[in-house]
């Protein structure tokens, strides 16, 4: 057979198993679908309990006034990272593998941010005044406080949610427009509606290269930038454990790796269920382990670096703090935060274990517990051990707390897929044009 026409043979195979993915969904799809509004429902019934209520339904009080709600944030946030690292820094720097796995890796960041954007919200506790934070010409003379590290976060997650939303989108208008001229009827109209005209002339691809091209050197900086103002959260303050210059690297590192573990854990069942093992290889996760291997060593490095800096500063509220931290109230969880985010990725230096589904499952789960542990403990421990011991206290999430903490996850899984069965959940051109090249 000719080199054209075994590339055709290939083009056809990689519309149709794409688009094979997007048929009517069976029963067992809207029972799932049915569950997790079950829980969202659940999420949403605490949630308005906790407005009628008030706040004091959840624990956060003094000295922790700051509890799961923030933790939710800044976890779901670092999820949204590896979304941009592997759609924009990848695509620059043309690391060919990408193309099967980005797509989901986007959809994730995406909808990672708009579940993140609820915690700040839920945490005010007083919602319907939320858009105070917001700078706009009003007679009361009121402006937001752009000193304040919370007005920058509101600044900084808008704007990545602006770009990652259309940076996700642009990429999906061509292969949208290839579902389009297979559907017929309403699917036809909605995805006609959805391409934006897109008839894949030549003009029209030169235009989307560019734009596309545009639009990644301006995503690549908002992994750093973003998840460093998150940082300063906690940076900015003067309290043992979160007044440190490391906060930033670290942070982004951490973002890095969770969201990584999340790409796979998600992908591990969606190639099974949409059936896309031929296009979603093992290739393609033995590659995003190894770059788990990395991140892990990145974050234990972080881990001594802050250990060391504590008592290197001779500062007696951070060693006590320290020490504290590790020895004290939440110590289980220090201690299961670096199993599962040091030791877990180091697995994967077997070639065995990174070349096993299973494992690379169970160790992608548990670095995503490990990341949300990091993030409690970073948060909970240094409000709960301050400077003064008569103010000292300890924080355990409230069943309200708890239900809304499972209702996000639940949300973020039913976006994710209904993005799934509705939308390619692989890049049909891209795909298409390594089998060019």
């Amino acid at each position: 057979m000719a080199t054209a026409e075994k590339e055709t043979v290939i083009y056809a195979k990689i519309n149709e198993e794409v688009i094979q993915s997007l048929e009517r969904p069976t029963w067992r799809y809207w029972l799932l679908i049915g569950s997790l509004l079950g829980v969202i429902g659940l999420g949403a019934l605490a949630y308005f309990y906790q407005v009628m209520v008030g706040m004091g339904v959840a624990n956060i009080n003094h000295p922790v006034g700051w509890g799961v709600y923030i933790v939710n944030f800044v976890f779901w946030v670092g999820i949204a990272h590896s979304g941009t690292l592997i759609s924009a820094i990848l695509y620059l720097f043309r690391v060919r593998w990408r193309t099967a796995i980005y797509r989901a890796a986007e959809a994730m960041t995406v909808f990672a941010v708009m579940t993140a954007g609820l915690f700040p919200l839920i945490h005010l506790g007083r919602v319907w005044v939320m858009y105070w934070l917001l700078p706009y010409p009003n007679t009361r003379h009121l402006w937001p406080n752009f000193k304040s590290p919370l007005v920058w976060d509101v600044v900084a997650v808008t704007t990545y949610f602006t770009v990652s939303f259309l940076f996700f989108y642009l990429g999906l208008i061509p292969d949208i427009a290839a579902v389009r001229d297979r559907s017929t009827g309403l699917r036809r109209q909605i995805y006609g509606a959805l391409a934006l005209g897109w008839q894949n002339r030549y003009e029209q691809w030169r235009h989307y290269a560019r734009a596309y091209v545009a639009l990644a050197c301006l995503a690549t900086p908002l992994v750093i930038s973003v998840h460093s103002v998150v940082s300063w959260d906690f940076a900015m303050s003067i309290l043992p454990g979160w007044h440190t210059t490391i906060f930033p690297p670290y942070f982004v590192a951490g973002a890095i790796h969770s969201g990584l573990a999340m790409v796979i854990t998600l992908l591990v069942p969606i190639r099974v269920w949409l059936r896309l093992q031929r296009l979603v290889t093992l290739e393609h996760f033995e590659n995003m382990a190894k770059m788990l291997i990395f991140t892990g060593l990145i974050m234990t490095y972080s881990y001594a670096t802050e250990a060391f800096t504590s008592y290197y500063s001779g500062n007696h509220f951070e060693t006590s703090f320290s020490t504290w931290r590790a020895t004290g109230t939440y110590a289980p969880l220090f201690w299961g935060m670096v199993v599962c985010n040091c030791l877990a990725p180091m697995l994967l230096f077997w070639k065995r274990v990174r070349t096993s589904i299973p494992w690379l499952l169970a160790i992608s789960i548990a670095i995503n517990i490990g990341m949300w542990l990091e993030r409690f403990v970073l948060i909970v421990t240094s409000t709960a051990h301050d400077f003064l011991p008569s103010s000292w206290g300890t924080y355990t999430p409230s069943p309200v707390e708890i239900i809304i903490t499972i209702a996000s996850f639940a949300w973020f899984a039913f976006l994710f897929l209904l993005f799934a069965k509705h939308l390619p959940a692989v890049a049909i051109s891209e795909m298409k044009e390594q089998v060019a090249e």
